[in-house]
């Protein structure tokens, strides 16, 4: 793993430093991203294996995620009701989706994914969920929401979780988180474009 081939110094107590303190503070010293990586691997790992069924291309698009952290890292702002956990996992879903999209035209066809994971892969009508970011745009159109649409689409397309995990925290059949989902990006789509045409 990653986490494995990296090493920081241990002259202070870095375990108690925030995720957001730590990423602004690899800036000036590079070492202490490694914190972030030992912190966020696994689980993004799980993530990237769920949408592209294979270890050697998580493996890769997790690198890729974590790469594209360290050097944007300066365009990280802590966001109202965002995590920072969301970031990452943003990142990670555009990597993953765009290795997703390029193994397509590889095998020249659609790829074989789980039901539960195909309403997390953007669709032609849904491109705006495609490029979603922590930005205060996307954070004012969920706040228009209603709580049971904006908290389906934090937990899919911002926290990451797949529909069968949606499901069992929910206490949902996965049809009807599928249903859920489908219908709050329609709303979503509605408040953001109504935003934009202010």
């Amino acid at each position: 793993m990653l986490a494995d081939t990296m090493t920081f110094s241990n002259s202070e107590d870095l375990a108690t430093l925030a995720d957001a303190e730590v990423l602004a503070r690899s800036r000036r010293e590079p070492e202490l991203f490694a914190i972030l990586v030992r912190r966020y691997e696994a689980a993004l790992l799980r993530r990237a294996k769920n949408i592209l069924k294979s270890p050697e291309d998580a493996e890769e698009v997790v690198q890729d995620a974590f790469t594209k952290m360290y050097l944007y890292a300066d365009r990280y702002q802590k966001q109202e009701g965002a995590s920072f956990s969301s970031w990452m996992y943003t990142i990670l879903n555009r990597v993953a989706y765009t290795k997703y999209v390029a193994k397509k035209k590889t095998w020249g066809q659609i790829a074989e994914l789980e039901p539960e994971h195909y309403e997390s892969l953007p669709d032609t009508h849904a491109e705006f969920i495609e490029d979603l970011t922590i930005r205060d745009e996307v954070v004012a159109a969920l706040s228009k929401l209603p709580e049971t649409a904006a908290r389906i689409l934090r937990l899919q397309f911002i926290e990451g979780k797949s529909q069968e995990e949606i499901a069992e925290s929910e206490g949902l059949s996965i049809p009807a988180v599928k249903t859920r989902v489908h219908r709050a990006k329609k709303l979503f789509k509605e408040a953001y474009d109504e935003q934009h045409h202010d």
